[in-house]
């Protein structure tokens, strides 16, 4: 009886760390931060597979059991899906090994004062383990079998995967693609929704597309005209370039900047990443803005169920150009509100929103904490 007791008491644990409010933006934001092929991926996809991992692991843990044939058919999905995004089974492995970090990092840390003994958390790590085994080897035999018709079936991802490497292999990929060597090549990045994008893309011509990395990249020997941008359907592409093929590589890194720079602020059509430098650089260091709200998280508890509609107050009013007018018009609330809420987080913080470089941190605090509560709620 004591030992069933233990072993109940562990679980209770474990489904304690797992349901933690902060778990899974923490484990998404590390996620982000560290596996760059993943990281392109959208926020909600990564929050999704997440979350079902970690259910399927706690009912495992729970039953003392394996992974079910339901669980293994998650998983196949699962490998297959990031085969065709283009995503490495290295990368998809390492997104997982983040989130079993930090989910045995939390155990560990709350089994002594949980009164779980260390041989209890010991069989239940083993036990994890002989799941999380059985969970690869059936992700990694999805993910080379989708793989591998993906790669014989789309000769145009082969050849983009080469051209975006970089070196002496982006020249040949270059020619063989029957793009110019000389006169510089622009890539483009957008979310692959609308088919209509992809044949107007196509029209601009010489040019090389392919979905790759759940996105639709495309490179071109002149940047893309209105017409293009007009069939964005309202959302936004990320664009870069000109540069020489070997130098492709980090351009396209640029343009996904501008991608996610443009979503952030609401921008729509083809947006240059020169256009929003500012902004691509604070989207790309996910690491410094989990320091940022790490070192801001007591005035987010002070601000408690109101952290929302101040981060949106403040965001506001820096986008409308600090016209508390225009911010309140945008949220639908009286001017003085805006204030109000401007001033609340400036004195929680220690940010003044009114100096150039207060600004910009503020915008970016406010961004991640509105991101934060966004996947919470999903």
């Amino acid at each position: 009886m004591a030992r069933q007791d233990s072993w109940h008491g562990m679980v209770d644990l474990i489904e304690r760390v797992v349901g933690e409010d902060d778990l899974l933006p923490s484990v998404v934001t590390g996620v982000r931060s560290t596996v760059r092929e993943v990281a392109v991926l959208p926020t909600a996809d990564i929050a999704g597979h997440t979350r079902a991992l970690l259910a399927a692991a706690t009912r495992a843990l729970a039953a003392r059991r394996g992974p079910t044939e339901a669980e293994l058919s998650f998983v196949e999905e699962l490998g297959s899906t990031r085969a065709r995004q283009g995503v490495p089974i290295e990368a998809v492995l390492g997104a997982i090994h983040v989130a079993e970090r930090a989910i045995w990092s939390r155990a560990r840390d709350a089994a002594a004062s949980a009164g779980i003994e260390a041989h209890v958390l010991l069989d239940a790590r083993e036990l994890y383990d002989d799941w999380a085994q059985a969970v690869r080897s059936r992700l990694i035999t999805a993910h080379r079998a989708a793989d591998t018709g993906r790669q014989t079936g789309d000769r145009d991802l082969v050849v983009l995967r080469r051209l975006l490497e970089g070196g002496s292999a982006a020249t040949l990929a270059a020619a063989e693609a029957g793009l110019p060597a000389g006169g510089g090549l622009w890539v483009l990045v957008a979310r692959p929704d609308d088919s209509a994008l992809e044949q107007s893309l196509r029209d601009q011509g010489p040019v090389l597309i392919a979905h790759l990395d759940g996105l639709l990249v495309g490179v071109f020997t002149r940047a893309p005209g209105a017409r293009a941008a007009r069939r964005l359907g309202g959302g936004p592409a990320g664009l870069a370039g000109p540069a020489e093929p070997e130098e492709l590589g980090t351009v396209r890194r640029l343009a996904l900047s501008a991608l996610t720079a443009a979503e952030s602020t609401g921008r729509t059509g083809v947006v240059h990443v020169a256009d929003v430098a500012v902004l691509a650089a604070v989207a790309d260091r996910a690491d410094l803005a989990a320091m940022l709200t790490d070192r801001h998280r007591p005035a987010r508890a002070e601000l408690g169920a109101h952290a929302e509609a101040v981060a949106a107050a403040v965001r506001a009013w820096l986008e409308s150009g600090r016209d508390v007018s225009v911010a309140a018009e945008r949220l639908f609330v009286h001017p003085n509100t805006v204030r109000n809420r401007v001033q609340r987080f400036a004195a929680l913080t220690g940010i003044d929103p009114a100096d150039p470089f207060g600004a910009m941190t503020a915008w970016w605090l406010c961004r991640a904490w509105l991101a934060a509560d966004e996947d919470q709620q999903r």
